[in-house]
Parts: C-alpha cells; structure tokens; sequence
C-alpha cells in the first residue's frame, strides 16, 4: 500500500471528506471560491487554501477546480489498532480484497460496503490496488465514511479474524454453494479475489466456505464490484428483523 500523498479531484468528493473525514485532509487548492457550501465546510476545519491554475485546469477539467490532499496516514487504518476498539456482534460485515488491480472495481466496492452497512473493507499493503484518487471518486466519496484498514499478512490476518469469531466466506464463481442459502448468523467476511484470477491459492483454502452467486447460463461470470454488491446485500438481507 503505498504512503504517498492521495489527490480526490471534484467538488462533491471534497465535499464528503470535509463531512466525514476532515483530518485527513492536509491541503486544498480551488480554481475558485464561489461555492458557497464548500467555502462554509472549508472555514469550519480551518485547512489551508492554495490557489489551482487556469493551465492545470485545461489538462484535466474532469477536477471542476477543486483538488485535496489527502494523508494516507490519517484515513488509512492499522488492522490491529482498529480491532483493538472494535466489538465484534453477530451482524459484524467486512470486504476483504485479495489483489483486486483495478482502482474502479475497489471504489465500487467501498461504495457497495457503506450502502449494505459494512463495518469496514481490509485491503492487503502488497499486490493490492492503493486507495487512489480514482478510488474515492469511484466510491462516490464513500470511501471518507467505512474505515479501511491495512494488513501485512493476508493469512494471519485470516487467522486471527476466525479466532475473533467470523466466518470466512471466499467468493468462487465455480463454487456449488449458492450464497442464498447461507444463514449468515455469525459475524461475517467476505473476500474478493484478482479481477481475473479470482482468489489466491493461500486465501482458497483457508476460507470455511466458498460461495457463488446464481447467474443464467448465458453469463459465464459477473464483475467482482458486482458479486461483492450482491454478497453485502444478501447478508444484510438475511439479517434484517421485520
């Protein structure tokens, strides 16, 4: 996972991490100061504004003038810090991925983890897509409001969440296990494997149970944002009191 500097581009992503996550903003740059919500969100934190040129604004107007730094350290959580303070119940969701590349795919996952009530997303320091500009804007700025967490060790990191009392669920298309007929009673994690290779040979076979989504026989495989999307909604489905 690298360290460097992370830049979220637009205003409504700004936005969002001034509202949920303004410590972790380190410096803004505008083209302009006429949004008068951003200016009221930009004066409360008291961060510092630097001025966005007209030349950088012609390379890349996708940024609508506004451009965040962010500090890695300050969003970013170490695994072990965040379990220290975190009580582990029944309806306990996390999302771990496991070498996805695509910054896109991690964004909508971040975005489907707070919308179905994910308690975080754990992401892998190493052969693993970084949070990214394109991440938080793919995630709609979701990705200011669930923690993610880092771990050095995929496997002991497993280890320890069963020992916390969750089930392991690995995502596998070839699977004969329908994800709709899990219970989900326990504390739950789902983990999502490489875009094209699917889960890790490691990650494979310490999973407690492998689980696929029922598709048509006309679809050979569905985009891993997608199946992580069904999972998280399935889970909180089942969990639902009415």
């Amino acid at each position: 996972m690298k360290k460097d500097k992370i830049y979220i581009y637009g205003r409504h992503a700004l936005k969002e991490a001034l509202m949920s996550a303004p410590q972790a903003i380190t410096k803004i740059f505008l083209a302009d100061r006429n949004d008068v919500e951003l200016e009221a969100l930009i004066k409360k934190s008291g961060i510092s504004v630097g001025e966005l040129s007209s030349a950088s604004i012609e390379n890349d107007a996708s940024h609508q003038g506004v451009i965040g730094s962010i500090s890695p350290e300050k969003l970013i959580r170490k695994y072990e810090g965040f379990f220290e303070k975190y009580t582990v119940t029944p309806n306990s969701l996390f999302v771990f991925l496991d070498g996805l590349q695509d910054p896109q795919n991690v964004g909508a996952i971040i975005r489907s983890a707070v919308a179905f009530g994910a308690s975080g997303v754990i992401i892998p320091e190493r052969e693993q897509a970084p949070i990214t500009g394109t991440v938080a804007k793919t995630s709609a700025g979701m990705v200011f409001r669930v923690p993610i967490i880092t771990t050095g060790s995929v496997l002991d990191t497993i280890k320890d969440l069963k020992n916390k009392g969750f089930t392991i669920y690995g995502m596998d298309g070839e699977s004969k296990n329908m994800i709709q007929d899990e219970a989900f009673n326990d504390p739950t994690v789902f983990i999502m494997g490489n875009e094209s290779k699917g889960l890790s040979k490691e990650v494979f076979t310490v999973c407690d149970k492998l689980v696929s989504i029922p598709m048509d026989q006309k679809c050979e495989s569905l985009n891993v944002a997608v199946s992580a999307g069904i999972a998280l909604y399935t889970k909180r489905l089942k969990n639902i009191k009415i």
